[in-house]
């Protein structure tokens, strides 16, 4: 990682980094569930299988059993517990972005979640037009931010969508190993990130 100094600019990922999104998961699972006529635990234990094959299991699983993936269910999102304090204590000393894949409306379910006052910028797929992997999503966040890709960290739970393109591009990474991004198994340099952490909290011990 850089010098303390050298970071202007955090960038986050909303879902699974910032957002604990396994009520919606499960609720999500429940349904594909019901549409197939399988219990719960079988869908899980299957989409399992897939997340650890770096796939999306939850799509998968409704793929192989011909189900319609059931709609997203952003009511049951809630902050890790820790996500606030984090947030609080960093926009004390770095300007704070978002990344994300997300549907209309971020930035007010970012406030209604009690955290938009601390971001300085939200760059989100449905409002820009172009989704991670693209590094166009990212190279928006670093010019209306006016930041050098050496003076920014790339801060996610995705290997394939926060860490890779981020590299790619020359910023700094972090891989925050929740949700089921965490299951994802490392095949490649450049999948690599330059920090691992098992939680937001961590990363105020090296920021």
């Amino acid at each position: 990682m850089p010098k303390k100094d050298e970071i202007k600019w955090l960038f986050f990922d909303v879902g699974s980094t910032l957002v604990d999104e396994s009520k919606v998961y499960e609720d999500r699972m429940k349904r594909i569930a019901d549409l197939s006529g399988l219990t719960y635990e079988q869908i899980y234990k299957y989409a399992m299988s897939f997340y650890k094959e770096n796939k999306k299991g939850d799509l998968e699983v409704a793929r192989q059993l011909g189900v319609k993936l059931p709609k997203w269910e952003s009511q049951y999102e809630r902050l890790y517990t820790d996500t606030k304090d984090c947030l609080k204590k960093l926009s004390r000393i770095y300007k704070i972005g978002v990344i994300a894949n997300q549907s209309l409306g971020t930035s007010e379910r970012l406030e209604n979640l009690g955290v938009r006052k601390y971001l300085d910028l939200i760059i989100a797929s449905a409002e820009e037009g172009v989704s991670k992997p693209d590094r166009c999503i990212f190279e928006i966040a670093l010019e209306r931010s006016s930041c050098k890709t050496e003076n920014a960290v790339m801060i996610g739970d995705r290997i394939d969508n926060d860490i890779v393109p981020a590299k790619q591009l020359g910023m700094k990474t972090i891989w925050v190993k929740q949700g089921f991004g965490s299951l994802w198994n490392i095949t490649d340099e450049s999948e690599k990130a330059d920090m691992e952490i098992n939680n937001l909290s961590d990363v105020l011990k090296y920021l």
